[in-house]
């Protein structure tokens, strides 16, 4: 047997490369970075994490938490990877990018069945092959996935959030923290009076941002929308959003603040702390000049502006199957945020399913497509299923899952029981198909 290409070593494309290689499959994997780069990757690390350091949620009560749980039941490599480089996030499961990249680049160039190539593929590949280019696909090949589609590519806008070293946040202002108490005090954070909040909001819906290039449409992403485009929707807009401040309690006045901006780790060793929910198009000297004013703020040292990058998509309605195998094409199958799921967890799981129906092609069985009471196979069929003409990416959520006959009133209650019934199925699933 040939060996399989995958090309793009992202949290899908290593997720994609490590299931057929466990699985005695020889996998090619083609990655640009280091040679050619983009302008949200700093490392040549495979794996690296541009936007936040947080996979959200692990409470099986969140859409998140349980689509960590299916992919840890199905032998997730990034979840293995995350929960080894982990940093305290309260209820959530952030990690050092740093670490968690170079775990994930040492078990793949270790890996005796797999072979990664540094190299700019700009050619689609012939079957059998997975593309998990990701978002940040290169222009050439992304000219030779329009002809090969046949249709013009769909984009949006993501943006990234600033950091700034923990020795210039003023603790004298800031405490530590979790909302409603829940984890270990994991945040800092950043209490604003309403006078403090409107100065700092007027001077936010104010600043001058980056330009966007005049033929390009600007459209964001909602779950990761700039923090001045979502502030311009209106003036209580941030405190029901990032700067929202209820389950916050200042020990210093032991009331709630009118306004709270949280800062979480971005390393283990705590030097660094994310703006949380601050992605941001702002220009640089508009970033340190409007978020200095963020109380606790005033010497803030950044160690990384904020950014907005572009993020391309297929049309996956149009073009794939609910296995991510190419309609017309079979043995091509596409993983990651390039079929139009959103997030790092979503594009890791969406490796792993196309990885599942490669193997199956290969040994010349029938695909499989993943149960829809599982957040894996709702996004698979959400991103297959959904209207054409105005598809946009999709995060986990319980909206995709089939609805449960019996009423709760409590959202938790009914939360858990979905989960429950998506534990049970992909158990189920995982074990009649011998996956993993």
């Amino acid at each position: 047997m040939n060996a399989i290409k995958v090309i793009g070593g992202g949290l899908a494309g290593c997720e994609a490369a490590w299931y057929l290689a466990n699985n005695d499959v020889k996998v090619e994997l083609y990655e640009m970075r280091p040679e050619k780069n983009t302008p949200a990757h700093h490392t040549d690390k495979l794996a690296e994490l541009v936007c936040s350091n947080s996979l959200r949620s692990n409470e099986l009560s969140n859409a998140a938490g349980l689509l960590k749980q299916e992919m840890r039941i199905l032998n997730s490599l990034v979840i293995k990877a995350a929960e080894l480089a982990k940093v305290p996030a309260g209820a959530a499961l952030a990690v050092d990018r740093e670490k968690f990249a170079s775990i994930i680049t040492k078990i793949i160039c270790q890996h005796p069945n797999i072979t990664l190539h540094i190299k700019e593929i700009d050619t689609v590949p012939e079957s059998p092959a997975i593309v998990a280019t990701g978002p940040l696909t290169s222009e050439k090949l992304s000219r030779a996935l329009q002809e090969f589609f046949g249709s013009k590519y769909l984009y949006f806008y993501d943006a990234a959030a600033p950091i700034v070293t923990r020795d210039s946040i003023d603790f004298d202002i800031a405490f530590w923290g979790s909302r409603y108490n829940k984890g270990d005090n994991d945040y800092v954070n950043l209490p604003m009076t309403k006078d403090e909040y409107n100065n700092f909001y007027n001077q936010l819906i104010t600043a001058e941002v980056n330009p966007l290039k005049e033929f390009e449409k600007a459209a964001f992403f909602e779950g990761c929308m700039p923090i001045e485009i979502m502030a311009k929707r209106g003036y209580k807009t941030l405190l029901f959003g990032p700067l929202k401040p209820v389950g916050i309690v200042d020990p210093k006045t032991e009331k709630e603040p009118f306004a709270v901006v949280q800062l979480r780790k971005e390393n283990l060793n705590g030097d660094f702390f994310n703006i949380v929910g601050f992605q941001t198009g702002l220009k640089w000297p508009e970033q340190k000049r409007v978020f200095s004013m963020i109380p606790g703020l005033k010497k803030a040292e950044f160690i990384r502006y904020g950014f907005i990058h572009r993020n391309t998509f297929i049309s996956s309605p149009r073009f794939l199957n609910s296995n991510l195998e190419v309609k017309n094409t079979k043995g091509l199958f596409f993983a990651g945020q390039i079929t139009g799921v959103e997030g790092y967890i979503e594009s890791a799981a969406s490796g792993i399913v196309a990885a599942v129906n490669m193997l199956r092609h290969l040994n010349g069985k029938d695909p499989l497509i993943f149960p829809r009471e599982t957040i894996i196979g709702s996004l698979c069929n959400y991103i297959t299923t959904a209207n054409s003409d105005t598809f946009q990416p999709m995060k986990a959520n319980f909206g995709i899952l089939p609805p449960i006959s019996q009423r709760l009133k409590s959202k938790k209650d009914r939360n858990l029981l979905l989960s429950n019934r998506a534990i049970e199925s992909i158990i189920t699933f995982a074990s009649k198909n011998e996956i993993m």
